[in-house]
Parts: C-alpha cells; sequence; structure tokens
C-alpha cells in the first residue's frame, strides 16, 4: 500500500481492524515519517498513532516501536481491534 508516496505493509491485523478506506481517510502527512503506525478501534473510531525504530532521526522515547505492546494495553480499550503497518525500505 502506498502511503504519502512511501510504501507500508501491514504486518498484524488483530481481530480484522484494517480497513483501507477508513485509515485513508484517517491519516494525514503527520505520520509520513513514522516507520509504522498504528490504528485501534474502540466505540467505533479509528485512532491512529505512529512509531519509530531507534534509527530513525526522528526517534523519539514515546513513540518507540518496542513499546507498542504497552501502548495497546494501557492507552486503548480492552481487546479492541488494531493493526499495525509497517514503512518499508527504511
Amino acid at each position: 500500500m502506498k502511503i504519502f508516496d512511501r510504501e507500508y505493509k501491514l504486518v498484524k491485523n488483530y481481530n480484522e481492524a484494517f480497513n483501507e478506506n477508513e485509515f485513508i481517510d484517517k491519516c494525514t502527512d503527520y505520520f509520513k515519517d513514522f516507520d509504522y503506525i498504528v490504528g485501534d478501534i474502540a466505540y467505533g473510531k479509528l485512532r491512529l498513532k505512529g512509531f519509530n525504530k531507534k534509527s530513525n532521526k526522528s526517534f523519539k522515547s514515546i513513540n518507540d516501536y518496542n513499546n507498542v505492546d504497552k501502548y495497546i494495553s494501557e492507552n486503548c480499550a480492552y481487546g479492541c481491534k488494531y493493526f499495525i503497518l509497517e514503512r518499508e525500505n527504511v
């Protein structure tokens, strides 16, 4: 899938959360520099959050991809649907 002239692949699609049209409607150019985009769905709403590898020049600890599981368990509704897109060729 191409987003902002960058290729992304779906690496996790928990409970069939990913809907390409809904994602494209919600995603803005704010996310173009992230290595990963995580989307979670709760109460019928899609939320997006960007994460990076430590090697990314825009890396900040709050967006460390190593903490994505912690983010999902602590900041998302329990048992919510979610997906993870990974930018290719980073």
